[in-house]
């Protein structure tokens, strides 16, 4: 009961060990003192809260707000004391406010709930008591032995005891956890891989031993004992062993495994993404502004307090006859006295804080995230993806990002390797119609003999062609007879997959050249040299990581000899070779770097019987070690990885991705600084800058290579920097690698931050991906504070991605890790542009505006309230309603300033899209700026002193302003304030308003008209419940009095004029950049036409684009209208957009 009751409550039972052990088919040891670990059930819980603690979990992150927490406390002190307005003034909004995002987030983790209970309560088979039990996937307990048929999905993290397949091997794809597609061959033990029965598997002695749950999906040390007749045969496990939850079975028709991490400590859960963390520059200045205001109320207060003391210092005024005190009253504490009026007056003004802009804030980005959804010019046809949003509190930063850090391979490229070039013991050659030619030789004819290999030649093809973990899939797995039956294996229905497309690209290109990969079967590589197979077994696979940047194989040949084929970068490979043409491979790997190829070393070392024999010994220690086996296997790689012989190199080339040249320029014509961060050589990364326009050819090229010691780094720093000084080149770039920069990052942060500022470009080369995120925080926490924005497409981004102030990913070949831990994602980096340039600039303007905006209005409301105070001896009588202090905010002025910011555009997003440069106009937060924010405060207090003294001097010497005499009292005055405030806040927001729609004029008009059809309705009705009603008649009275009507027009007219002037004068005087374009574009006049939908009977929309086309005769050229789509503003004001492509005019149809 205690147990069900933590979970319930969201607490764990911690681990009591750092590893844990399973029993399989839970057959646990017969000794009295054993105690069974306990296990998480394999419930998925996706949901935030249950019914037990919705109520107060709920509650205590709402009010961790301090707006909220504010007014929670402004209500407590309205019921404790006697305060001048009613709790319902504050209680009210705070309620609606409490309960509106409560009902959200409550239906969200509905939705959450009935998906987990879907889930939850799919069918599973597992073995219990020697049969095949159906069961739901929550009652899957660790130690279970669960079944899986093919295209199944795994329930739990299984370690593989069985398949259908004899060596104990399947196939599975991971697309659900990582993105990639490929196939993925999974191992049983040899003990367990022969129970491929329910009986024989129930027979199974056999307990697992592994580390506790981790979230790194590639990542699982354990090993397994098998009990086989009084012998204990132990065996390492790793994640080629481990069947993860959410992948799927693949080309196998079933399975069997025991479960070892179950629900919540799957690895798929500990994987689920939480919502980011990142704060955006926007949030931070709010969150300032509201303490200033918060300083203003304090001040407003206490300022009140000792003007009341100071006024009731004269007894005339402390004990006015026609309000004597009581006993009580006269000996009360002075102390307690002052204290309560100060919290009187604190509740009075309370509303200058405006509890509904977090709200409003909150829906203008979740209700604004969905444009950068629908943009189809965001839309990616051929891969069928469109921009997607992770997170919505980041969209105002799209438009001040200064520095760019972006991935090569993938990002800048398109991740599709084509082999061009390869170096074979010192000789280069090219691939020439799927032959391999010397360089400088002509290939023969296509159809011509086939060419003779040399022994070198064949040797560097069949390490290529065997070193990977390439897999083959066919069309028809379980068909009879032999696949592999034609020569050279070249059969329609095999295909490659591999999770690198470079191991693709090469496996490929040794099968055109007649060296052709057919077979991998457990412990079985198959390959055929122009129609002859050969047989390896594969021994063992060293696997690839990011420190070794190197992976091998060890096998043995037909002959039964061992050897070690191993490929990497030249850097991790060279290094360790003692034979073979060294220099000469180095020399083209330069050579081919130079040309942008990506390159690989490939090398070769032979064993001897007693050599394997210590290799296989020292392996199979590493991998069966459960403490530290990462650094035991690493220091066995290194043992094992050296006096190579080389064989060769690979080059491949990896293609530009479209318009990357276009969107790098239209980035640093926005002010933007683009730096490339990437694993590849020096010379490749330069090429492929100075071929995508990351460096231009008139750059002066720096760098910072190849550096062994702090002071050699320091002082080619110095000699940089000195060189940046002298030479009058207008822009420079920089090129530094992982090592040089390691020294740089360790002494000399500043020197190297000096050198990067002055650069317009840096390359950083041979990057590791936590030295990608170091240097992203470097200029992150650098003193200028510039918002950086990061975008990559692989795992290794993901650092770098989760450090950067804006982190996107790029939807490529390399999974889907960064998508997942991205805030945006988009399937091309040409998309960057107008996510930046346009959608940026439109959010960043749309919020800077309502935080404003709503500071604004609130001093509009709170300032009278203020001055009435001098005028009623600060007796805290309140100016306005109770009912008008509720529904200010909440209704009389929400809804424009919502929908402001929603469809807000100050020029035309081609206009954005052609001219980058008006993108720095919103740089540095300068809507946002202290500047802004006095100037808008003060606009408040002006306008403040406009609706009260207007209306003081129409009233103060005679309120008979009635034709039949009647007189007007303090609530029609409040009213009269009230009613100049609500149409002049809401044609304030019209004068900022540049792009109308039909909903901009609905609820800006509507609003006004809403106030006064209310306030009729409102103060025309005897209401029953309402315990008094001093607006009764009052609001019908002043709108009878032309008086009132004239003084209204003369506030509002006083109020909006000098802004009007203002406006045209500095729109005339000193122009910003945007103001001009909106100037050009107004002059231009074609930038909306009449919407395809409404044309007239007898035309349709060639008809209408034919007219649109013949007014644009003489200013552009009709054959570039190449295109034309519904904009968003077609959904708001019935227009439509054209768009000109600006590449070559469209060829004439034949």
């Amino acid at each position: 009961m205690i147990r069900w009751i933590r979970q319930q409550l969201g607490f764990d039972p911690p681990h009591q060990s750092d590893t844990r052990t399973v029993y399989i088919a839970n057959k646990f040891p017969h000794h009295g003192h054993y105690i069974p670990q306990r296990f998480a059930d394999n419930r998925i819980i996706s949901s935030k809260y249950t019914v037990w603690n919705f109520v107060p979990k709920n509650l205590f992150e709402q009010f961790r707000r301090i707006a909220n927490f504010y007014f929670l406390i402004i209500f407590l002190v309205q019921l404790m004391i006697d305060t001048p307005t009613s709790p319902i003034t504050s209680g009210l909004p705070l309620f609606f406010v409490i309960t509106v995002t409560a009902i959200k987030q409550g239906y969200e983790d509905w939705l959450r709930h009935n998906a987990d209970n879907e889930v939850n309560g799919a069918p599973v088979f597992v073995v219990r008591s020697g049969s095949l039990v159906q069961t739901r996937s929550k009652n899957i307990r660790v130690g279970d032995i669960v079944r899986v048929a093919k295209d199944e999905t795994f329930p739990a993290d299984l370690v593989l005891l069985s398949s259908d397949r004899a060596e104990g091997t399947c196939h599975i794809t991971t697309a659900s956890l990582d993105g990639e597609t490929n196939l993925k061959t999974h191992f049983a033990v040899p003990e367990t891989a022969v129970s491929q029965t329910v009986s024989r598997l129930e027979s199974i002695q056999a307990v697992v031993e592994c580390q506790q749950p981790e979230a790194d999906l590639y990542r699982y040390v354990g090993r397994i004992t098998v009990d086989q007749q009084g012998e204990e045969i132990v065996r390492p496990l790793g994640p080629e062993n481990l069947l993860l939850r959410g992948a799927r079975l693949k080309n196998t028709k079933e399975i069997f495994g025991v479960a070892v991490y179950t629900g919540m400590e799957s690895k798929m859960a500990l994987n689920y993404k939480c919502k980011s963390q990142k704060r955006s520059a926007v949030e931070k200045s709010m969150n300032t502004f509201l303490i200033i205001y918060l300083g203003i109320l304090l001040f407003e207060a206490i300022l009140s307090t000792i003007l009341k003391y100071a006024w009731q210092a004269e007894t005339t005024w402390d004990e006015p006859f026609y309000n004597q005190k009581t006993d009580k009253e006269r000996n009360s504490s002075q102390i307690l006295k002052f204290i309560s009026d100060f919290l009187a007056f604190l509740v009075l003004y309370n509303f200058i804080i405006p509890i509904s802009l977090y709200v409003t804030v909150e829906l203008q980005k979740f209700l604004g995230s969905f444009f950068i959804g629908w943009d189809l010019d965001l839309y990616h046809e051929e891969s069928d993806q469109k921009a997607q949003v992770n997170t919505s509190d980041l969209n105002e930063e799209l438009g001040q990002v200064e520095y760019v850090f972006t991935d090569k391979t993938g990002t800048l490229t398109e991740n599709e390797m084509q082999f061009r070039e390869c170096s074979i013991n010192g000789i280069k050659y090219q691939e020439i119609n799927g032959k391999l030619v010397p360089e400088g030789m002509t290939a023969d004819t296509p159809d011509g003999p086939v060419p003779c290999l040399n022994k070198e030649e064949e040797l560097f093809l069949k390490a290529v062609s065997l070193c990977h973990t390439v897999q083959i899939s066919y069309d028809q797995t379980d068909a009879p007879g032999d696949p592999f039956s034609h020569a050279n294996g070249f059969t329609p229905q095999m295909e490659y997959y591999a999770s690198s497309p470079d191991e693709k690209a090469l496996v490929e290109a040794t099968k055109r050249m007649g060296v052709t990969f057919t077979k991998c079967s457990g412990e079985t590589m198959e390959i055929k040299t122009f129609g002859k197979a050969e047989k390896y077994k594969l021994l063992h696979v060293l696997e690839f990581d990011a420190n070794r940047r190197r992976m091998s194989v060890i096998l043995q040949k037909p002959s039964g000899e061992k050897v070690l084929f191993t490929k990497g970068a030249e850097s991790a490979i060279l290094p360790y070779t003692t034979s073979g043409e060294i220099e000469k491979t180095r020399v083209h790997v330069d050579e081919f770097a130079m040309k942008g190829l990506r390159t690989l070393v490939v090398a070769c070392r032979n064993f001897s019987a007693d050599e394997y024999q210590e290799v296989d010994k020292r392996l199979h220690e590493a991998r069966t070690a459960l403490q530290q086996r990462e650094e035991r296997l690493a220091e066995v790689f290194n043992f094992i990885e050296k006096d190579l012989e080389v064989l060769g190199a690979t080059g491949v080339e990896d293609k530009l991705q479209d318009k990357v040249q276009e969107t790098i320029e239209a980035l640093r014509l926005a002010g933007i600084k683009v730096w490339v961060l990437t694993g590849d050589k020096h010379e490749t990364a330069v090429s492929v800058s100075l071929s995508c326009g990351h460096f231009h050819r008139t750059m002066n090229i720096l760098e910072l290579v190849q550096q062994k010691s702090d002071s050699e780094c320091a002082e080619q720093l110095r000699m940089l920097a000195r060189r940046i000084k002298e030479d009058h080149v207008i822009q420079h770039g920089l090129v530094v690698d992982g090592a040089s920069l390691s020294l740089a990052l360790r002494e000399h942060e500043k020197l190297f931050m000096d050198v990067c500022k002055n650069c317009s470009a840096v390359l950083c080369c041979r990057m590791a991906p936590l030295q990608k995120a170091k240097v992203v925080r470097l200029l992150k926490t650098s003193p200028e504070k510039p918002i950086t924005l990061a975008i990559g497409d692989g795992a290794n981004d993901v650092s770098m991605i989760q450090e950067a102030h804006v982190g996107i990913g790029i939807m490529g070949k390399e999974g889907r890790q960064a998508v997942r831990n991205s805030d945006y994602a988009i399937a091309r980096f040409r998309f960057l542009s107008k996510l930046l340039l346009v959608h940026g600039h439109f959010y960043y303007i749309r919020i800077a505006t309502l935080v404003q905006y709503f500071f604004y209005k609130n001093v509009c409301f709170i300032t009278p309230q203020f001055l009435y105070q001098f005028f009623c001896l600060f007796s805290q009588q309140t100016l306005y309603d109770s009912v008008y202090l509720t529904l200010y905010n909440i209704c009389f002025t929400s809804l424009p300033i919502l929908v402001y910011s929603l469809f807000e555009q100050l020029v035309h997003p081609h206009v954005l899209q052609s001219k980058p440069a008006l993108y720095r106009d919103n740089s540095k937060n300068s809507l946002l700026s202290f500047k802004t924010f006095l100037y808008w405060t003060f606009l408040g207090f002006c306008h403040a002193f406009v609706f009260f003294f207007g209306s003081y001097i129409l009233m103060g010497e005679d309120t008979t302003l009635m034709g039949n005499g009647q007189m007007f009292g303090n609530w029609t005055f409040g009213t009269l304030v009230f009613t100049v405030m609500v149409i002049t806040v809401t044609l304030k927001l019209a004068l900022e308003t540049h792009f109308w729609t039909w909903m901009n004029h609905f609820v800006t008009w509507g609003s006004i008209a809403f106030y006064f059809i209310f306030s009729l309705f409102y103060g025309g009705i005897i209401w029953p419940f309402l315990h008094t009603q001093d607006m009764y008649f009052v609001f019908v009275q002043l709108l009878s009095s032309g008086s009132a009507w004239f003084a209204i027009i003369i506030m509002i007219i006083t109020c909006l004029f000098p802004d009007v002037i203002k406006k045209v004068l500095f729109r005339h005087l000193h122009p910003t950049s945007t103001q001009k374009s909106q100037f050009i574009e107004a002059n231009q006049g074609i930038g909306c036409v009449d919407s395809m939908c409404c044309f007239s009977e007898g035309q349709n929309s060639c008809t209408r684009m034919g007219r649109l086309v013949e007014r644009m005769m003489g200013r552009c050229d009709p054959s570039r209208a190449t295109r034309c789509e519904l904009s968003l503003s077609s959904l708001c004001c019935k227009h439509i957009s054209y768009k000109l492509e600006r590449e070559e005019p469209a060829a004439p149809d034949d």
